[in-house]
């Protein structure tokens, strides 16, 4: 029997050697004939912790490796689309910490007639 293969996205890649892959499928609805889309995570090992999140990988079935890997990664399809980690000197670019606040200042014709 041939092993199966799936294409999904990486959204986890904390555990060592690894990731969590969400696979969608579409199914028409039984009764009202409506396209669904249906997601499920499974668990692949990643021997060289390669892949990342955001990642399209596709993964292979394989024996059990542990209680929850029963698949493997077999190849990055696609890289992550829209994932970026922001350095150091980025976040602490725009910190408003390092600018002094000012008061609003009032227009003369406001202040004058508050007097």
């Amino acid at each position: 029997m041939p092993k199966r293969i799936l294409t999904g996205t990486v959204v986890s890649d904390k555990g060592d050697k690894t990731v969590v892959v969400n696979v969608e499928r579409k199914v028409k609805h039984p009764l009202y004939g409506k396209i669904i889309r249906r997601s499920k995570k499974y668990h692949a090992h990643d021997e060289n912790n390669e892949m990342s999140m955001g990642e399209t990988v596709r993964i292979e079935e394989t024996r059990p490796i542990s209680k929850l890997k029963t698949w493997k990664v077999l190849e990055r399809v696609g890289a992550a689309a829209g994932v970026a980690t922001p350095t150091v000197s980025e976040i602490t670019a725009g910190d408003p910490k390092d600018e002094k606040v000012k008061a609003p200042e009032k227009p003369e014709a406001e202040a004058a007639a508050g007097e």
